[in-house]
């Protein structure tokens, strides 16, 4: 067994990896039937969502560095293996994507789908694309890594392509594109490592550990070259600007359970990337890039705080803020600090929450006007209150109030960048005061003022009506239902709870930066009250 790995706890791993896979399957099988497919496909998610609090359980944050690790032959002849195994940044990743996908199942229950399409084929891509995002997490083979980053935007095609909105083939391609190529420039450096090794070792492998000991020594120019083109995959999944174009029309044309998932989740794959590979692989050439990535971060905060501040499509509004957020936590990771890497790893997990939380949301304001128009709003929280809550919760959650579970990670973010790169973490601040301006403004925009139009309040404890501007017809305004609820409810929880008490997340994460910081051999800048203990 490799040293640092742990394989007490594999039998739940590997069953969080099967269980959406026979899932998909199954409810592929039942899609004829379009209410027992739904079901299922929740059944299996709900099931999902108890393996991974199985496995949090299970995980000793003061163990070995991967635990819960399986592995099988492959292709011997050239060292490639289906190996897995989870640290405390893959554990926090998967247990983010077992909350979310019930909650996207429940989101989409009733909604309506492009003519041909079945539930029981959109949830099952769903369900497909969950286990294959688990295995990119949980990858420490990486090859198999690289594999399954690629065969992970197939589902994700589809669900754009196929479900999504008018011009949906068009972002569909984009994104597969752009996230195909990126894939392709990191193979030559997955396949250059894998030749050191064999220089080194007299046989190549793909093992990751194994990897990070013979590559972390190469000449800095080697190191470069590798990490350029390790960088290049993830800073498009991120993304950092200028790599992000393909983000807002993806996340405009997908549905928005799909936009949650893209968002939410795949997109954590690049800012995972920059921890798992790029740091300890290539510590030296982390250290000389750290500019330009900074860079591309900074102006990613600016750059998407400004459009979103701009946006007149709501959709659209989210993937810009994303974008300044994914600036944010790039920016944590690159100051070298335990602290800032803290916070973007946490980050990482709360952008998931409340970024989840507001396209949800506004997927629920989206159903009941009928447009992705900012303009098409106005003074519905006369006709929904709760709804309206529901959505300012959410933003404010997005912006880092204290008292919400972002406000953890972004202080710590800026309190550890600060030391290294004081300029840099300036710079991002202005990030802040957007944000105040942008959510404030979608909210004022579309819940406060004068109802829109022909909008009018019903009867005491009925709906309003408003006009649906697709058809010009005016349709019953209801507030949030009880499935609408149930489906807010975990992410408001998660919200307010982990703004609270983030110790739990904090104790599993601490220990895997500090690895990470060891195999970087980076130092804190600011001497910590309990120092890295590199082994």
């Amino acid at each position: 067994m490799t040293p640092g790995v742990s394989q007490d706890g594999s039998w739940v791993l590997m069953v969080l990896l099967l269980l959406p896979l026979v899932g998909a399957g199954v409810v592929m099988a039942l899609r004829a039937n379009a209410k027992v497919a739904k079901q299922t496909a929740l059944a299996f998610s709900l099931a999902e969502l108890a393996m991974a609090a199985c496995a949090w359980a299970k995980f000793d944050a003061d163990g070995a560095r991967l635990q819960q690790s399986f592995s099988f032959d492959w292709i011997p002849a050239f060292g490639v293996h289906i190996s897995f195994a989870v640290d405390g940044i893959a554990l926090l990743m998967i247990a983010a994507i077992a909350v979310l996908i019930p909650l996207v199942i429940g989101a989409g229950w009733v909604d309506k789908l492009p003519e041909g399409r079945t539930a029981g084929g959109f949830f099952a891509l769903i369900l497909l694309e969950q286990a294959l995002t688990i295995g990119v997490f949980a990858a420490t083979d990486v090859f198999l890594f690289y594999v399954l980053f690629e065969i992970m935007l197939i589902p994700m095609y589809f669900l754009i392509g196929s479900f999504g909105g008018a011009n949906r083939q068009y972002a569909a391609v984009k994104f597969f594109l752009y996230s195909f190529l990126g894939g392709l420039i990191m193979l030559a450096s997955v396949i250059a490592c894998y030749v050191m090794a064999g220089d080194e070792l007299g046989k190549g492998t793909f093992d990751w550990a194994t990897l990070v000991q013979v590559v972390s020594d190469a000449p800095l120019s080697t190191q470069i070259w590798l990490f350029l083109g390790f960088f290049a995959a993830f800073a498009i999944k991120a993304p950092l600007v200028p790599l992000h174009t393909w983000l807002p029309d993806a996340t405009a044309e997908a549905p928005i359970g799909v936009a949650v998932l893209l968002v939410g989740v795949l997109d954590k794959v690049g800012t995972f990337g920059f921890l798992r590979y790029l740091l300890p692989m290539f510590p030296d050439a982390s250290k000389e890039l750290a500019p330009l990535v900074l860079t591309m971060a900074i102006a990613g905060v600016v750059y998407g705080s400004i459009l979103a501040t701009g946006q007149t499509d709501m959709k659209r509004f989210v993937a810009y803020v994303s974008i300044a957020h994914f600036g944010f936590i790039a920016l944590g990771i690159f100051s070298f600090s335990s602290q800032a890497m803290t916070g973007s790893v946490t980050y990482m997990l709360n952008h998931s929450i409340a970024t989840g939380m507001l396209i949800l949301v506004i997927g629920m304001v989206i159903a009941r006007g009928g447009s992705t128009r900012i303009a098409d709003y106005g003074g519905m929280s006369k006709l929904t209150p709760v709804l309206a809550g529901m959505l300012l919760i959410a933003g404010l959650s997005t912006l880092s109030l204290p008292g919400t579970n972002s406000f953890i990670s972004e202080f710590l973010v800026l309190i550890g960048s600060f030391p290294n790169r004081p300029v840099f973490t300036i710079i991002a601040t202005v990030g802040m005061v957007f944000a105040a301006i942008y959510v404030l403004w979608l909210y004022q925009r579309i819940m406060t003022g004068p109802l829109r139009g022909n909008a009018l309040v019903g009867a005491a404890g009925g709906p309003g009506t408003m006009v649906d501007p697709e058809v010009g017809a005016k349709k019953a305004i209801f507030d949030l239902d009880g499935r609408e609820k149930l489906v807010l409810a975990p992410l408001l929880l998660l919200i307010i709870g982990l703004g609270l008490y983030p110790k739990p997340v904090l104790d599993v994460v601490n220990p895997t930066v500090g690895a990470t910081m060891c195999e970087a051999a980076l130092v804190d800048p600011v001497p910590a009250e309990r120092p890295l203990q590199c082994r």
